[in-house]
């Protein structure tokens, strides 16, 4: 077992880099199983726990996979089995990415039901809905999805709540489809447009990413190709708040800061100040730049946040943004409304002193003066970014344990932050 100690009271200052973007990595991973022939060269891969498990998920079909430096060469010409084996997708709800690819290139796949964090409830039969309706069989038992087809028809598909991976894997199998689908209700996040630009590359024809009616014209086959995964915006929002949170002055380089308004905004609010030193190419909107993040005055500003499906708030931003808000004076609102189960570091940060009082899926927030160090344990991978970040700020020392929640989101975090100037170590117990 790990555990990060964080030393608190220092001010951070300096340069960080953010890496590629995991939420769009694992996707555009699963796509290159669609390539018939060719190898796929896909670059700025972050190096994770969750990104080494859909290597092994891969490799474990037959794919060949050659990995360097922040690079992934994939092969898929030679899968010869199409199982998701429950060892892996156990411990990452993403492994259901690969379901929509395996049917619509070989007709078949048996994928293990998911796990991953323990944030609430995040239904794959939305995704199932749709590659039946696009002519899939699919059965669900012993905790397998089982799934066989001829090829895919192209269908008209309206999702009844917007859904991430459901938009993703549905893109990725109506690609090979016969025909055209059309997704409604799609979800517009930046790593589905990241996707979507991949696919194109390889081949694909695709319409209308990043809003909510995607139309997908189905192809033959598909090719690998070369592609730069875009950096990832959780990353990059942490550190802003990391500036805000330390009273530090930050640049954070390779910052994705189009992906980023929902965020942007809130800090600004709170009383940040984000300055882009270069400008974003409007040609290259998902490109990274450097940006400037410190306190626009001593004084930050209490405020009512809702997280939303993109461009608004993040729910991936809430846990960060609300250890924040619990040094700030006065009383902040924060209201869940795509997890119903993801205020579990409430109880860690009410450990440190913070005043945070939960009402189904409302957390209201009454700034204190300051945080006291304590041993406390991550519940899922935001949330342990959260707790590291009151241990910046905290009186004496923090020991956060479950260190692997971290470990599938954030590559190198506290050794970043330490290079930023924070007193941070990892042990092993």
């Amino acid at each position: 077992m790990e555990s990060i100690i964080v030393k608190g009271g220092r001010k951070l200052s300096g340069e960080v880099t953010v890496g590629g973007a995991k939420n769009s990595a694992l996707p555009l991973i699963a796509a290159t199983l669609l390539a018939e022939n060719g190898r796929t060269l896909l670059e700025n891969i972050p190096d994770l726990r969750d990104i080494n498990t859909i290597i092994r998920l891969l490799a474990g079909m037959g794919a060949e996979i050659t990995r360097s430096e922040g690079k992934l060469e994939i092969s898929t010409t030679a899968i010869d089995n199409c199982q998701a084996p429950y060892e892996l997708v156990k411990t990452m709800r993403a492994s259901i990415l690969v379901l929509g690819p395996l049917l619509a290139r070989f007709g078949e796949a048996r994928v293990s039901l998911p796990g991953g964090c323990a944030i609430g409830a995040r239904p794959i039969n939305l995704h199932i809905k749709g590659l039946e309706q696009m002519g899939a069989e699919i059965e669900v038992e012993h905790g397998y999805i089982i799934g066989k087809a001829g090829r895919l028809k192209g269908a008209d598909i309206s999702f009844d709540l917007t859904t991430v991976t459901g938009t993703e894997n549905l893109m990725m199998a109506a690609a090979l489809a016969d025909g055209v689908t059309h997704l409604r209700n799609a979800a517009r996040e930046p790593e589905i447009i990241d996707l979507a630009v991949c696919l194109r590359k390889m081949g694909a024809k695709i319409e209308g990413d990043g809003t909510h009616t995607i139309i997908i014209t189905g192809v033959e086959k598909l090719t690998g190709c070369e592609y730069q995964v875009m950096p990832d915006r959780i990353e990059a929002g942490t550190f802003m708040v990391a500036a805000g949170i330390s009273d530090g002055d930050i640049v954070i380089k390779n910052t994705p800061l189009a992906a980023l308004d929902g965020v942007v905004s809130k800090l600004q609010e709170i009383g940040l100040e984000i300055e882009p030193l270069t400008k974003f190419s409007e040609d290259q909107p998902l490109a990274g730049i450097p940006v400037r993040i410190r306190r626009r005055n001593s004084t930050l500003q209490a405020l009512d946040i809702k997280t939303m499906p993109y461009p608004g708030f993040p729910t991936d931003m809430q846990a960060q943004v609300m250890t924040l808000l619990t040094l700030i004076s006065g009383t902040s609102v924060i209201s869940e409304t795509i997890f119903e189960n993801r205020f579990m570091h409430v109880f860690e940060l009410q450990r440190m002193g913070a005043d945070i009082e939960v009402d189904g899926r409302t957390a209201i927030v009454r700034g204190v003066e300051k945080l006291s160090g304590a041993p406390v344990m991550a519940s899922d991978l935001r949330a342990s970014a959260g707790l590291i970040l009151a241990g910046l700020a905290a009186e004496g020392e923090t020991v956060m344990s479950r260190v692997y929640h971290l470990d599938r989101g954030y590559s190198g975090f506290e050794k970043k932050l330490k290079a930023l100037g924070a007193n941070i170590k990892r042990i092993k117990e």
